[in-house]
Formats: C-alpha cells, sequence, structure tokens
C-alpha cells in the first residue's frame, strides 16, 4: 500500500488526530468492531508506532481509501497505489445513482452524493415524521409538508455552503456513525441539530442498510468506500468553515 500525489485528499494533513479518528475506525474495523480482513493500515509501522496520533500517518489513511477503491490485482502492478479519490467517490456516487457532472468539483460531487443520501430518507418518512422534521428545523406552515419540499430546503441550504451546508453534513455521518459504531456523534449545546441528527438517523440508516445488502454480492468494498468518502466529506467540510460551525445555530426556517 503505497499513497499516490491526489489533491483532494491532501487536506486531511492538516487535521487532528482525533478529526481522523472515525474515519481510521471505519477503514480498519466493520460493524461488529471486528478488525477488517482487507485492510492494511493496521498493519503499517506508522501506525504501529504513532496509533492513536493519526495525524502522523495521514498518508497511510489516504493510501488506504486509494486502494479500497481500486482492483486488489490491477494495484500490485500499480506498485501498490491505489486510484485518486476522485475515482473512488465518483464510483461510490455511480452505485447511489447520484446525479453529478464529472466535470465539477470534488466538493460539488460530495455534496450531490450527499443529497441524495438525504432525499432517498425523506422519501422514507411518514407525513407526521416529515412534519415533526420540518418543525425542528424552523419551518413555518408545516401542515401537509412534502418530502419534495423539505428535500429542496435542505438543497438551498447545502447551495448556500458555510457552516449549515457542515451542519446538514453531521446529519449524514451521524447516521453512518450509528450504524457503523453503534453511537453518534456529540454536538454538545446545540440542541436544535440534536433533535434533526435523531429524526433522520433511522431513515438514513434504513437507506444504509438497503445498499449493503444490495452490494454484498457485487463488491464489499462498498462497505468501506461508501461511509469513508461521507467521512471524508464531512472533514472537508470542517477543514473549510471551522470547527465552531457545529455549535452554530441550526435552523433553515
Amino acid at each position: 500500500m503505497a499513497y499516490r500525489e491526489d489533491s483532494d485528499l491532501e487536506f486531511l494533513g492538516r487535521m487532528t488526530s482525533e478529526d481522523l479518528n472515525d474515519l481510521v475506525y471505519c477503514l480498519t474495523h466493520d460493524k461488529d468492531g471486528e478488525v477488517r480482513y482487507t485492510e492494511e493500515l493496521t498493519n503499517n509501522e506508522l501506525y504501529k508506532r504513532f496509533y492513536p496520533d493519526h495525524h502522523q500517518y495521514w498518508k497511510e489513511i489516504a493510501a488506504e481509501i486509494q486502494c479500497f477503491g481500486a482492483n486488489s490485482f490491477i494495484t500490485i502492478f500499480r506498485g501498490g497505489k491505489g486510484v485518486p479519490y476522485r475515482e473512488v467517490l465518483t464510483d461510490v456516487c455511480d452505485k447511489l445513482k447520484v446525479n453529478y457532472n464529472e466535470n465539477s468539483s470534488v466538493e460539488k460531487i460530495e455534496n450531490n452524493m450527499l443529497m441524495k443520501i438525504i432525499a432517498d430518507s425523506l422519501e422514507k418518512m411518514s407525513s407526521e415524521e416529515l412534519r415533526k422534521l420540518a418543525e425542528s428545523v424552523g419551518l413555518k406552515n408545516t401542515d401537509g409538508i412534502t418530502a419534495e419540499v423539505l428535500t429542496g430546503t435542505f438543497q438551498a441550504a447545502f447551495v448556500a455552503g458555510g457552516f449549515m451546508s457542515y451542519q446538514i453534513t453531521l446529519i449524514v455521518v451521524n447516521a453512518v456513525a450509528k450504524l457503523l459504531i453503534g453511537r453518534g456523534l456529540s454536538v454538545a449545546g446545540n440542541a436544535a441539530l440534536t433533535r434533526v441528527m435523531a429524526a433522520f438517523a433511522g431513515p438514513i440508516g434504513w437507506v444504509l442498510t438497503g445498499l449493503w445488502t444490495a452490494f454484498d454480492i457485487a463488491g464489499p468494498a462498498y462497505r468501506v468506500t461508501i461511509p469513508a468518502v461521507i467521512q471524508i466529506a464531512a472533514l472537508r467540510k470542517k477543514y473549510l468553515v471551522g470547527e465552531a460551525a457545529a455549535d452554530e445555530p441550526f435552523t433553515l426556517g
């Protein structure tokens, strides 16, 4: 396993070890807490020397992502190098049937992926769940609210960018964390965001569980690459907007 220079992953070198913790766990452990048979990171000498100071071996973390996204046989002939992150991301998007422009920035493609997961989750909510969610994000006139209206509202927040886009990303990451490691994110002091996280956790979990079932036969690597790119999307937003963004008031109204 060897890291190939990748401008879309370079920012990982500026994240703290605490920031990288969930990503590392996702790459090395399955949903039952067992070490993955296919991972190579825990056998790396830098990992053994510095764990849990993930920042010291961020390139090895990035290389693990690149290699999970590549055909293992072909990787051998690349000198142990995988594929660029953009290729991993777009492959995941293709599996999720995400609409994206291949010439768009990685950040925009990540946004499209996250919105696809949110839109699919909203479709699985009952009318009452949609109404309660609409109230929790500060919308008015919530009677008869539809999944389409809420999808448009979240989409507008993503387009606006900034801390709201980061907070919406945390909603998806929280649901993935619950599914993978049995616990969600801690967002102290932001009761509104915590309520929205709780509302989405079940539906996003159903969507992802359905994906795991669909991809079990097609390729178990998607159990790694799908949650990994979601984690990376969140880390990128945190890097761009700053840690304090999670504590900003959460309202789409």
